[in-house]
């Protein structure tokens, strides 16, 4: 199974009986309020709000929303917000987490707190979904947006974590690119033999629930045209699920490039913790930040 569009995600949150709830920390941020009461409208989360309770009720009434009492924790102070949030995905209060109106660092610094966190045995990393005009189903790409220059284990880390979320999301058996510049391996270039190297991982069941091609180039992971002209042959080529890139600027620049030049839509999160984390930049869009609210509801545990 793949799936084709953000529609299909939105669909399958629907469908199920209870509404996951989403925390926001610092929660004085106009466009996540507007994206999140978009998604509780839609019946797809409930809000949990943390930081400046008097900010927060004005931006509601300027949506013309309101919110439950217990479900609205009056912390000004933005780190204290970040703590707040994270316990109260401790304690079962909330499903997942979201950034306001602070700093990435301010957040993930209450998240990987030892004794308090979220943390888990995992390296956390950052998983993106594309819908792209002109590919046939949704793309995702990792690590764009956390890991700076992984190494091997974490490249096989982070697979395991994209992997493990897109079977939460009903994909039995995802196919993985591990992309570098040419689909031959070079043994001067550290990307290929990654690449090879996790491919040999996955043949030997080291890393399972997935088919893993590598290193492939970016054309032939997406163009079954381009593969077939070159002979090359994998189930993979023409039809990846799951783009690796080898660091984080490939992956971020990847990603910006298609939505800003291409118009594709995008949605991410942070895995690997306890609970999803959506950490959109502070230019993201309230599309953005709705189609990443509507991914994380679908990715939570049931």
């Amino acid at each position: 199974m793949s799936i084709k569009s953000f529609d299909e995600i939105i669909a399958m949150v629907k469908s199920r009986p209870a509404t996951k709830r989403v925390v926001l920390a610092a929660a004085h941020d106009h466009h996540s309020l507007e994206a999140i009461y978009r998604a509780k409208r839609d019946g797809l989360v409930t809000p949990v709000l943390v930081g400046d309770a008097a900010k927060i009720q004005e931006m509601l009434a300027q949506l013309g929303e309101s919110i439950e009492a217990e479900n609205l924790y009056d912390v000004p102070n933005v780190e204290e917000a970040a703590a707040k949030a994270v316990e109260l995905i401790r304690e079962g209060k909330a499903d997942f987490l979201m950034k306001g109106k602070l700093e990435t660092a301010q957040l993930l610094r209450a998240v990987v707190k030892k004794e308090t966190g979220l943390r888990t045995d995992r390296t956390m990393s950052h998983l993106m979904l594309l819908s792209v005009p002109g590919y046939h189903k949704l793309l995702g790409c990792t690590d764009g947006g956390m890991l700076l220059t992984p190494d091997l284990n974490q490249k096989k880390q982070l697979i395991e974590n994209a992997v493990e979320f897109l079977h939460r999301i009903g994909y039995q058996n995802p196919k993985v690119a591990v992309l570098a510049a040419a689909e031959t391996i070079n043994l001067k270039m550290q990307d290929s033999l990654d690449g090879a190297e996790l491919k040999a991982m996955n043949q030997r069941g080291e890393i399972a629930g997935c088919v893993i091609e590598g290193p492939i180039s970016m054309d032939l992971s997406i163009s079954k045209e381009k593969a077939e002209m070159k002979g090359y042959q994998s189930p993979v080529a023409g039809d990846a699920d799951l783009l690796v890139v080898p660091e984080i600027t490939c992956g971020n620049v990847m990603a910006k490039a298609l939505v800003e030049l291409a118009g594709a839509t995008m949605a991410g999160l942070v895995l690997g913790a306890k609970a999803p984390i959506i950490l959109t930049s502070r230019g993201a869009s309230s599309e953005e930040k709705y189609l990443s609210i509507c991914l994380a509801a679908a990715g939570c545990q049931n």
